[in-house]
């Protein structure tokens, strides 16, 4: 018989004046200024003080796919990723670890974009 998760309800602290729709219009505009949905949680928790959006039963990334903004945080990290070893290789161009690991990255980004075309078929 499988384990049952217990639902644990996350209950809205009374020092929070936020209302739901001020934190997502909170949402739309960081997304407006770059930031993917990863940055945008920790701005709320840093700078506007909301310690999770879950609070308010919303999800940061569901509400950018309703908006059609959402960006997959893994393709990104790898696209930064990848431009920073191209620029160290191409400055360093006798350094073995880094053509191996421009190689790696490649793979690894092409690998993700052909997953996530896969799936949104």
């Amino acid at each position: 018989m499988p384990k049952q998760k217990k639902q644990i309800k996350i209950e809205k602290p009374v020092w929070l004046k936020y209302t739901k729709e001020e934190v997502e219009a909170i949402i739309l505009k960081l997304v407006e200024k770059g930031l993917t949905a990863e940055k945008i949680g920790l701005v709320l928790r840093d700078q506007y003080g909301i310690p999770k959006a879950k609070i308010y039963n919303i999800k940061i990334g569901k509400i950018l796919k309703q908006k059609n903004k959402y960006q997959e945080p893994t393709n990104i990290n790898l696209k930064t990723k990848l431009q920073k070893v191209i620029d160290h290789y191409k400055k360093n161009k006798q350094d073995k670890t880094a053509e191996r690991s421009l190689i790696i990255t490649k793979a690894k980004l092409k690998k993700r974009e052909d997953y996530q075309k896969k799936k949104k078929k």
